[in-house]
């Protein structure tokens, strides 16, 4: 069912009432969400574990507890046993503005140069973007843990990281750029295909104790826009198209990894993008200047389809929430908010990005729906993508920022702009109390000042347990979705396969003989009864594995947005003749695509005997899938476009399944490729 939490569209008002409405000045929102504790705000129940290695330990009572600023007295912001708001208030009262403003960026970690932040700017949030094993990850952790320790206060830090635990053959900064150390699910688009809201809330729980165990104690993540125009570059980061499957698929993350309420186990989430990135203008990214405007030209689309996640992300509880970086537009936006929420009587959004607008923030989030963590922004909005703010200096945007609503700046390492704010009256110091407060309330929460230190030898044990990659492997197998088998090419079973000569091939821009190889070589490894043959000549069926990408950093380029086309000559770069000639030459012709985008498949798809969409799987899903291991349950999480004039015309703020008749792509047998279509054997 559709969480209806909030009513964005003024449905009883005309279009004449709402714009010549009594509003005649921009709302005031300046005292929504202030300075309230976030929603998992407690004591510990019990006496918690309590390590410290540079600062002495305090005893009261048989209780043990950190003497963070070394004073040889027990301080409330020290005692475990009093309520969080207590003891955030308490520190927040001691820290200098220098302190302050350090804590309120969040930048990418650089062993040396975050090292100097941490010690002489007071940075205490940083991005893990690079990909160590397990025990390097919690060795380099704990490191900056005792650097934070040995600091005035005795702050501790804290660890963030994009997803880390699924297959990503792309690896792109900002995104995902880590795979392979931890247990290996599908891409976010396969556990959505998997409908299966309990696997992935077990999937959440397995990843928050591998990352809690390595030391990481954040996750930018994950994302809970709806995927609603085809050409966005971003949408294999996202749970699909339907609002009410992301809702679902969010829900399950926020408690798996957080659990109940925070604690020494949880790993705290910022869900993103608000108020939702799927509707992008011909799929372009507000990263670069020319995808920065948002329109929502659909009356009411932000409540139909685009508001659900984020109601379901707050319901569960999720720490923090991040705007994204695009600023929502008049011109071309249909009506989506009431009355109270427009910026003027006749303009309905203040033209600046998400993170500077007060109404969306204040007074959408938090006043409308009720969210009570904390506001951290999209990387860099500050120096390199103010979008509608550019006239500012940057004092000036983090004064319109903090004034927003926005608690936390991701992307900058440098505080002097954010203290010369305060220092020119721009943003009193008090101001900035409300995020530190959320902040300080999260770590406390989170256990971290009184341990913060993990076990480096039980964080690789973990990471390497094989029951956690067993539960992968399963999602990875039920993520598949068989899209045709009209000719019965599967699957190949035992008694058949002796007959079968597999030559395989895999279709990607780059690297692709390479990944060629790497599967042929994952194939026998994991079935040696299946007979690989290098030339097609020699071949009695083929797999051919497509898997196109779309990067917002190199696809989507000013005045050429992305295409979802499968050509050499497109920014997919498929070698579709290839494929039609192998299709032509081998008899039976199984075709997988890796749907991280509903890409133009009608080329390629009708010469298929056999058609299996993935979205981001371990070719040992695949194997068990064509041999018959696994009974393929997958269901589309995409509709796919039957063609670009389907594509050109679509409504970007509205979901594929209700684009309307003629938009899906039907294959040769009458079966519509559109949300939720799937086969299985039996069918």
């Amino acid at each position: 069912m559709r969480r209806r939490g909030v009513v964005l569209l003024a449905a009883a008002a005309p279009l004449s009432v709402l714009l010549t409405g009594p509003a005649a000045a921009a709302p005031d929102f300046s005292n929504a969400g202030g300075n309230q504790p976030p929603a998992h705000s407690h004591a510990p129940h019990k006496a918690p574990e309590v390590e410290s290695r540079v600062k002495g330990i305090i005893k009261d009572k048989g209780r043990e507890f950190r003497d963070l600023n070394d004073n040889g007295r027990l301080d409330p912001y020290e005692d475990w046993r009093l309520p969080t708001e207590e003891r955030a208030a308490d520190l927040v009262s001691r820290m200098t503005l220098e302190e302050k403003a350090g804590m309120m960026l969040i930048s990418s970690l650089d062993d040396e140069r975050s090292r100097g932040g941490l010690q002489e700017d007071d940075l205490r949030y940083f991005i893990i973007r690079d990909n160590p094993e397990a025990g390097e990850l919690a060795i380099r952790n704990n490191d900056f843990q005792e650097l934070a320790e040995a600091s005035r206060l005795g702050i501790p830090v804290v660890m963030t990281s994009n997803p880390r635990n699924h297959v990503n053959p792309d690896q792109e900064f900002g995104i995902s750029e880590a795979t392979g150390q931890f247990s290996v699910w599908p891409g976010e688009l396969g556990l959505a295909a998997t409908r299966d809201p309990a696997l992935v809330k077990e999937f959440a729980e397995i990843a928050a104790e591998e990352w809690r165990a390595s030391g990481i104690q954040k996750g930018y993540m994950y994302m809970a826009d709806v995927a609603t125009d085809p050409r966005w570059t971003r949408t294999d980061g996202t749970f699909g198209e339907d609002p009410d499957l992301a809702a679902d698929m969010i829900t399950s993350i926020v408690e798996g990894f957080q659990g109940e309420e925070l604690g020494a186990g949880s790993v705290s989430l910022t869900t993103k993008h608000f108020t939702g990135g799927g509707a992008r203008l011909d799929g372009t990214d507000p990263h670069h200047e020319w995808g920065q405007d948002q329109v929502f030209p659909t009356e009411g689309s932000m409540d139909d389809y685009h508001m659900a996640p984020f109601e379901a992300a707050i319901e569960a509880g999720t720490t923090s929430i991040m705007p994204y970086y695009a600023k929502p537009v008049n011109e071309g936006s249909a009506v989506q908010l009431p009355e109270e929420l427009w910026y003027t009587e006749d303009q309905q959004f203040e033209e600046v990005a998400f993170a500077y607008n007060e109404s969306i923030l204040r007074g959408l989030l938090r006043e409308e729906m009720g969210f009570t963590g904390y506001i951290n922004s999209d990387t860099g909005i500050i120096g390199s993508r103010p979008w509608g703010v550019e006239d500012l200096t940057e004092p000036e945007r983090y004064a319109k920022a903090i004034e927003a609503g926005t608690n936390l700046f991701s992307g900058g390492s440098d505080p002097a702009p954010l203290i010369e704010a305060v220092e020119a009256g721009l943003v009193e110091e008090s101001d900035l109390d409300e995020s530190i407060t959320f902040l300080i309330s999260e770590m406390i929460d989170l256990g971290l000042f009184e341990n913060p230190y993990v076990d480096p030898e039980l964080a690789q044990e973990i990471a390497d347990d094989p029951e956690s990659q067993a539960l992968a492997d399963e999602a990875n197998r039920r993520s598949i979705v068989l899209m045709r088998n009209d000719q019965n090419a599967l699957p190949i079973t035992d008694d058949a396969v002796d007959d079968v000569r597999l030559y395989v091939e895999v279709f990607k821009e780059e690297d692709a003989a390479q990944a060629s190889a790497d599967l042929a070589e994952s194939i026998a490894e994991y079935d040696p009864s299946v007979t690989l043959v290098d030339d097609p000549e020699e071949a009695t069926h083929s797999y051919l594995w497509v898997q196109p990408s779309l990067s917002w950093g190199e696809d989507d380029t000013e005045g050429d947005p992305p295409s979802v086309e499968l050509s050499k000559d497109s920014d997919t770069g498929i070698d579709a003749e290839r494929i039609l000639a192998l299709q032509d030459q081998v008899d039976t012709t199984i075709l997988g695509i890796n749907m991280t985008n509903p890409w133009l498949i009608g080329e390629i798809e009708p010469g298929a005997d056999a058609v299996l969409a993935t979205f981001n799987v371990t070719p040992e899903a695949v194997v068990d899938v064509v041999r018959g291991e696994h009974n393929p349950t997958g269901r589309l999480p995409l509709t796919v476009p039957v063609d670009q004039e389907a594509v050109d015309s679509n409504a970007i703020d509205v979901p594929g399944y209700a684009e309307g008749p003629g938009y899906a792509y039907v294959n040769g047998i009458g079966d519509t490729y559109e949300y939720g279509f799937g086969l299985s054997y039996r069918d």
